[in-house]
């Protein structure tokens, strides 16, 4: 079995916002067609394509639809096949860095120093300990050949 092919939309300018969404869906189609797929993931696929080539090149909700299903697949090869985008784990950890390490961190400075004005130094040091944690994760999935060469643009 087969990736159905994305229609064709010469009339989408490619620097609308629709345009520039399908162009990324086009990206993402294409890295997932250079990787083995079963037949649950490829049906799954299939059907989100369809979806995608039944809006008219004008139709106003493309872009938002674009967006969903683009999410909906990748989320759905992530937990399915453990295939992430660059910067995935990066981004990821980033803000999980902050919440898990920075606040702590903060409030222990704010506390020793009593100074809780002191709380919005932790937030920048959780940071960079969670993009370092997501940074570690990414070259592992590139090292095992788990990341697409693709990066999201929101």
């Amino acid at each position: 079995m087969e990736l159905k092919e994305l229609k064709k939309r010469p009339g989408l300018g490619r620097d609308s916002r629709s345009g520039k969404k399908y162009l990324q869906f086009e990206k993402l189609i294409n890295e997932l067609k250079q990787k083995e797929l079963n037949d649950k993931v490829i049906n799954s696929l299939n059907e989100s394509i369809d979806h995608i080539n039944s809006f008219r090149d004008t139709d106003p909700e493309l872009a938002k639809q674009l967006r969903k299903t683009q999410s909906k697949i990748l989320m759905f090869v992530a937990k399915e096949l453990k295939l992430v985008v660059k910067n995935h784990y990066r981004n990821q950890w980033m803000a999980l860095g902050m919440a898990t390490f920075g606040i702590p961190i903060g409030m222990a400075f704010g506390v020793s120093l009593s100074n809780m004005g002191l709380l919005g130094i932790g937030l920048p040091m959780g940071m960079m300990i969670g993009i370092l944690v997501g940074s570690a994760m990414d070259k592992k999935a590139q090292d095992n050949g788990k990341q697409l060469d693709l990066v999201i643009r929101h």
